[in-house]
């Protein structure tokens, strides 16, 4: 997918359209077809276009496939030429326009190039051996890296950027003579493997200084320019520099006449300067507050946990309606193992409802591998996937053993809500459960499955991760119409990774008086809180710094975090 988007946003790329028409079809094409998981073969990109009824984009995909199908020649050995000409056919199909003229694609220095670069590759490659495409991509790649496309001239009235050489031709009214380092200017004395320097005065060659020697005479003619800028680094390649021998001479020169060298002001300098000019005020936390009307009225309880930590997100999605788009060619393992968890689990519940079956290990292991398969997960990825679900697998039965041993009932993905009066109308927070037992004695035990790591007790009892404990506030008050009214037991994750341990019950509350205070002291906060921002608390960004490290919404940068984070004001509410 990264391959195609950076073909299709080329500018030399018009695949016979015209701007308008390409620019709609291959926005259509990243947002419905490129971004998200990979899809591994072009049937699977235009099945899932057809699926979303992205007309425009099955287009373009047909197009771009046509185009790109003239390198489709698999993995055998072919011969440069033929590889070339395949390779100029495909930049000529990509960048030809309506009228099959292609542009600046063979225009200017750098067009001029590499047309006499597959143009030799065409005509005078024949005594070269056949090559894999891959051989040829690495042949290509060395080729493009030897040609120097010299374009400072040509394309700025003004500015030019030469080797030294090529300014001992060229006067200019003001010369920046960089690079002025040990070893970069004057390089190095070369070592010659086969002649020492006794032999080479012998044979009446020149000594390896000489190079040397006609350096320091390109560098005292660029010295004498009208103005003459002389720069070196202190730091070249992650390591320390050394200043160049002709700028230390240079330097003990003039303080032998009195003169000392302008340099560059200290950064300190400048730092003093910036304070002194006052009017410097650091970033403010965003805080928008938007109309009272506008606010939202149902929220489900994930979305609660945002209101406590991170009103400005729910300001960006819930507000505004600005939703996080996917990266192209995400990985699909995180999201396709959490999805695949759950899913086992509610298959395995819905088909055995009530007796276990013998061999459940490998039930819960055939419907997890089933659904990471069907969301596209990696055949790579698979493999180690496998071995992991097999160890799950083992622990999940174990774990359904000891749960069902009572003749609890169990319910999968049940939604649940409950309406609070508000000052500014009702409030409706909503719940779509993973999982709910309900026991002999009518105790209510809430699971929901992780895939990482659950939330501590300490942030589950603070209120900042409310989705068991309202979770549970719901069950109570009867928000689950099929359950009735029963009191909430068990608050349970369930961390399932297939390693060692494969599994772990992180039980948050029990069944009884620590359960029904954690659910009351949920439905208090809750209240609290809608009433809060019902009476115009702003969507302040980041109220709860100290969970900063463990929660990361996919708005900090629209909320410029790092700028606000970094002048100090930290403070939560």
């Amino acid at each position: 997918p990264i391959v195609l988007l950076a073909i299709l946003k080329h500018p030399f790329t018009r695949l016979g359209l015209d701007p308008e028409t390409l620019e709609r079809r291959r926005i259509e094409l990243e947002l419905q077809g490129l971004r998200g998981p990979r899809k591994t073969t072009w049937e699977a990109l235009e099945t899932q276009l057809r699926a979303k009824g992205a007309d425009e984009a099955l287009l373009l995909t047909a197009e771009l496939r046509a185009a790109l199908s003239r390198l489709e020649i698999g993995a055998e050995a072919q011969a440069p030429a033929e590889a070339a000409r395949r390779l100029t056919e495909t930049l000529e199909a990509l960048s030809a326009d309506p009228l099959g003229d292609t542009g600046d694609l063979w225009a200017g220095h750098g067009g001029e190039t590499l047309g006499r670069l597959l143009a030799g590759l065409i005509d005078e490659s024949h005594g070269l051996p056949q090559t894999s495409p891959r051989g040829f991509a690495d042949l290509l790649s060395r080729l493009m890296s030897g040609e120097s496309v010299r374009t400072g001239g040509s394309t700025h009235p003004r500015l030019r950027i030469l080797g030294a050489i090529e300014a001992r031709l060229t006067r200019a009214d003001r010369l920046i003579v960089a690079g002025l380092e040990e070893g970069t200017w004057p390089q190095g004395a070369p070592l010659d493997p086969f002649l020492s320097r006794p032999m080479r005065a012998k044979l009446g060659l020149p000594p390896p200084e000489r190079r040397v020697g006609l350096a320091a005479h390109d560098f005292a003619q660029a010295a004498c320019a009208p103005e003459v800028i002389l720069l070196h680094s202190e730091r070249r390649e992650g390591g320390p520099a050394v200043k160049s021998r002709w700028l230390w001479r240079l330097e003990t020169l003039a303080r032998g006449a009195g003169m000392i060298l302008p340099g560059r002001p200290e950064v300190i300098d400048w730092a003093r300067g910036l304070d002194a000019a006052g009017g410097y005020a650091p970033a403010k936390r965003p805080s928008p507050n938007p109309p009272i009307a506008d606010r939202p009225r149902v929220m489900a309880v994930t979305r609660i946990e945002a209101l406590t930590r991170d009103p400005y997100a729910v300001w960006a999605r819930d507000i505004l309606k600005l939703y996080p788009l996917e990266r192209p060619d995400e990985a699909v393992e995180a999201r396709a193992r959490g999805t695949a968890i759950h899913k086992a689990f509610e298959r395995l519940a819905e088909d055995h409802p009530v007796e276990l079956p013998p061999d459940a290990a490998a039930i819960f292991e055939g419907l997890y591998v089933a659904e990471l398969e069907a969301a596209g997960m990696p055949h790579e990825a698979l493999a180690r996937e496998t071995a992991l679900a097999k160890e799950a697998a083992a622990w999940v039965a174990d774990l359904e053993r000891r749960r069902r041993a009572d003749g609890r009932t169990i319910h999968v993905e049940l939604k649940g809500e409950l309406t609070i009066e508000a000052p500014a109308g009702p409030f409706t927070v909503n719940a779509r459960a993973d999982r709910i037992e309900i026991d002999p004695q009518g105790y209510g035990h809430i699971l929901d499955y992780k895939t990482g790591k659950a939330p501590s007790k300490k942030v589950v009892e603070t209120g900042f991760s409310p989705q068991l404990t309202l979770t549970a506030a719901i069950l109570q008050s009867g928000g689950f119409p099929t359950l009735g009214h029963p009191e909430p037991g068990e608050l349970t994750y369930l961390e399932i990774t297939g390693r060692k341990p494969a599994g772990r019950e992180e039980v948050r509350a029990m069944p009884g008086d620590e359960s029904a205070l954690a659910a009351a002291n949920a439905y208090e906060g809750l209240v609290k809180l809608i009433s809060q921002f019902d009476h115009g608390r702003p969507y302040t960004s980041r109220t709860a710094p100290q969970f900063v490290k463990q929660y990361m919404s996919d708005y900090d940068h629209l909320a410029r975090v790092f700028e606000w984070s970094t002048s100090g004001e930290e403070d939560g509410e």
